[in-house]
């Protein structure tokens, strides 16, 4: 009978009597990024080998788009929402309708700053800053510009803080009109690239933290016979598959996003399990290693 009607399950209305849909939000800056897609492949395969769906959102950076998700999944009734927040996400009570009505959240990546009461799992993002900046200084540059997104985002002001702890430890000033912070695209990497190059002296390493911004800072150098890397030197940061492709190859900091999605997988599994809906303000953070990847570019 069952085939003969068509009968479909209804998991919405059934999740109304059990108070569980199987169904996981996640709410993403960008699918088209490289280092969310394979978090989300990572996290949708690992969460459907255990039952569970997966409802992606995107919020393309946009804070007001960010806030209706986080009510559109409420509404839902997913079981946890796992986020990576926009750029401009500084006040998270948006999220409050999620944690409030026994709906755990994980944060990743891009994190509150201030304690909140959820998961966080995220890169360790000052030992990238750190090792990034010591790789150029153990290579002889001194005048090291340093390409930033805005320092209200968390994985910005753990970088810039690893970058000029690396700095200050080997007695390398820190140069005020070296440093930029905006958001990092391709545009706005050439229109920095243009200030750096205005006049002299130049940098002799450019420290850009995402390979887009690396990526046009080298097609940058090359339109004006800069040599890299006997006369600029470039890393940047995520392994962007394109970094390995270009010539010469940019060196940059491997955040291995697919051991990022299983960590976020499996600590959502422990706290649906174990049954936590409420993940208190001073839950251990998790932080996933990072690494350099030595290229052509130094």
């Amino acid at each position: 009978m069952v085939k003969q009607v068509g009968y479909k399950r209804n998991a919405m209305a059934s999740g109304l009597r059990t108070n569980k849909t199987n169904t996981i939000g996640l709410i993403v800056p960008r699918i088209s990024m490289f280092v969310h897609a394979e978090i989300i492949t990572t996290i949708q395969n690992g969460l459907h080998t255990h039952g569970y769906n997966l409802i992606i959102c995107q919020s393309n950076d946009s804070l007001e788009v960010e806030k209706d998700l986080a009510q559109t999944l409420y509404a839902s009734r997913v079981d946890a929402v796992i986020v990576a927040c926009t750029l401009f996400t500084t006040d998270f009570s948006h999220f409050d309708i999620l944690t409030q009505n026994n709906i755990p959240v994980i944060f990743y990546d891009r994190v509150p700053v201030k304690p909140y009461p959820a998961a966080i799992i995220k890169g360790d993002d000052f030992r990238g800053g750190y090792i990034g900046a010591s790789h150029l200084i153990e290579l002889g540059c001194k005048r090291i510009a340093y390409i930033s997104g805005p320092l209200v985002c968390s994985i910005y002001i753990d970088r810039f803080a690893g970058f000029k702890r690396a700095l200050q430890q080997h007695g390398i000033p820190v140069l005020n009109n070296f440093i930029f912070y905006h958001e990092l695209n391709a545009e706005n990497a050439r229109k920095t690239m243009g200030r750096l190059f205005a006049k002299k002296p130049y940098p002799d390493a450019v420290f850009a933290v995402n390979d887009v911004t690396a990526l046009e800072a080298l097609h940058f150098a090359k339109e004006i016979n800069i040599q890299v890397p006997a006369e600029l030197k470039i890393v940047g940061y995520s392994n962007d598959p394109r970094s390995s492709i270009v010539s010469p190859s940019i060196t940059t900091i491997e955040q291995f996003p697919a051991t990022i999605g299983k960590v976020i997988v499996t600590e959502l599994l422990k706290i649906l399990k174990n049954n936590i809906t409420k993940v208190p303000a001073d839950f251990p953070q998790i932080l996933t290693p990072v690494e350099l990847i030595r290229r052509m570019s130094t």
